[in-house]
């Protein structure tokens, strides 16, 4: 019974998130008005029936700027989540199998970068950089990508001591061909449910550094930066931060509950 209501839940989960990366990805022909079209005569109107979410200070529909920036917050974040964890895993099963000054190598480095508090060293990377989304998502893969390196050289270390590793090692097979016909499809499950609980992660995280203004940058519509422009009136004009702040909060909480869905499933 609790496994129909797991597959229940993951299916319906999986619609809800399909929809969103639907919209997402077809956002410029779903908006009702342009994002970037300024009318100032029209400027910090309430949310109604012609503008549901209301219009910004430059007089811009924020139901369409909200609908363009799940293309830029959530295809930025699964970009991100894909670099982060490609490359982890990828370093933690090399550190993890073949050991010795290899692992020590890859482990040192990633206590190098463990040294400093994860956003202070991402918002001092993503200043250095000059700003802008892109330096934004090279800032957090640069603090990201350890928890996923350690994660597949612990499991690789398990794994590893499997009899039928010492199988296809006597059947003549090289450490990469071990690495992936044997080892990354043992750990396959763990780091994608990892990747999937972080998605949401990195969406707040790519937001703080847009609230900052260290992210996307004016006039590009994303969840983080229509927050930060519209902080200045929340007491006179609260849509213009609450309708953005939803819209993260809605995100944020389908991919985690798709991600424990998962994991529970696995």
């Amino acid at each position: 019974m609790r496994t129909k209501k797991t597959k229940i839940k993951f299916i319906i989960l999986l619609i809800l998130v399909g929809i969103l990366l639907l919209t997402a990805a077809f956002a410029v022909h779903l908006t009702p008005y342009d994002p970037y079209e300024q009318d100032l005569a029209n400027a910090l109107a309430k949310p109604s029936a012609q503008h549901i979410f209301g219009t910004d200070r430059y007089g811009r529909d924020m139901f369409s700027r909200i609908i363009l920036g799940a293309q830029t917050t959530v295809f930025s974040a699964l970009a991100l989540v894909l670099i982060i964890s490609v490359t982890g895993t990828i370093l933690g099963m090399i550190g993890g199998y073949f050991g010795g000054i290899t692992d020590d190598l890859i482990m040192r480095i990633s206590d190098l970068f463990l040294a400093f508090p994860g956003m202070v060293f991402a918002i001092a990377v993503a200043g250095v950089l000059s700003g802008g989304l892109k330096s934004a998502v090279i800032a957090l893969a640069c603090i990201s990508w350890t928890k996923f390196a350690r994660l597949a050289r612990s499991q690789t270390l398990m794994v590893k001591e499997m009899s039928y590793i010492a199988a296809a090692k006597l059947s003549g097979e090289n450490g990469m061909q071990i690495l992936i016909r044997h080892i990354f499809p043992n750990i396959a499950g763990t780091m994608i449910v990892t990747a999937m609980l972080d998605i949401g992660t990195m969406i707040m995280e790519l937001a703080g550094l847009s609230f900052l203004g260290l992210g996307a940058t004016p006039p590009m519509a994303e969840w983080g930066s229509m927050m930060s422009n519209g902080r200045s009136m929340l007491q006179t004009c609260p849509w213009i931060v609450i309708a953005p702040g939803i819209a993260m909060f809605v995100t944020v909480a389908l991919f985690n509950l798709l991600g424990d869905t998962v994991r529970d499933m696995i």
